[in-house]
């Protein structure tokens, strides 16, 4: 009766072990296929990169196998891509959000260049920032003012080729009785 005890009390453990939150190997394995097909390398490829058996890397996509720390930074050089994208993805390491980008922390980092080159890299990182968040803030307004201008809520005038379209048919620069009809057929 004790050994049947025992015997449910490790299946209720293995039962819960099961369903805690532990790194999702096929989630890894299913990160590494999607990068390689993205990236166009065949397994092969990648394996022979990486310095691992084709049959260990189609496993480690499959979930099978879970690599180790080592062998996901082989993976990630073979794939061109951040080995710490590969530890978060394993569950290695935690994602964080980074205080400082992470480029301008390399190029304060290397001392193979000048402080004024540093320098001038990180005016020119920040400028292409600047002018991509401008870019990206213009076209949230357009797209903004677009949505608005669909909505028929605005007061901006009718086009000139609108407005030379009615001339023919007896409406003066200053009668905008055209204008007002044809805004509540737009409307209507």
């Amino acid at each position: 009766m004790q050994e049947l005890a025992n015997l449910f009390a490790i299946a209720s453990t293995v039962m819960q072990n099961r369903d805690m939150a532990l790194p999702k190997v096929g989630s890894i394995g299913e990160y590494i296929r999607e990068q390689r097909t993205h990236a166009k390398i065949s397994l092969r490829q990648l394996a022979t990169a990486a310095g691992v058996s084709n049959p260990y890397l189609s496993q480690i996509e499959r979930g099978l196998r879970k690599p180790s720390a080592e062998i996901l930074n082989q993976i990630a050089k073979g794939l061109h891509i951040s080995s710490q994208a590969l530890y978060v993805q394993a569950g290695l390491i935690e994602e964080r959000e980074p205080e400082e980008s992470d480029v301008l922390a390399a190029i304060r980092a290397d001392h193979l260049i000048t402080e004024r080159q540093r320098q001038v890299l990180v005016d020119i990182y920040e400028s292409f920032r600047k002018e991509n968040q401008a870019a990206a803030a213009e076209e949230e307004a357009r797209l903004a003012a677009e949505a608005g201008a669909l909505s028929g809520d605005d007061e901006t005038p009718l086009p000139e080729d609108y407005l030379s379209a009615l001339r023919p048919y007896g409406t003066s620069p200053g009668d905008d009785r055209a204008i007002k009809e044809i805004k509540e057929i737009k409307e209507g």
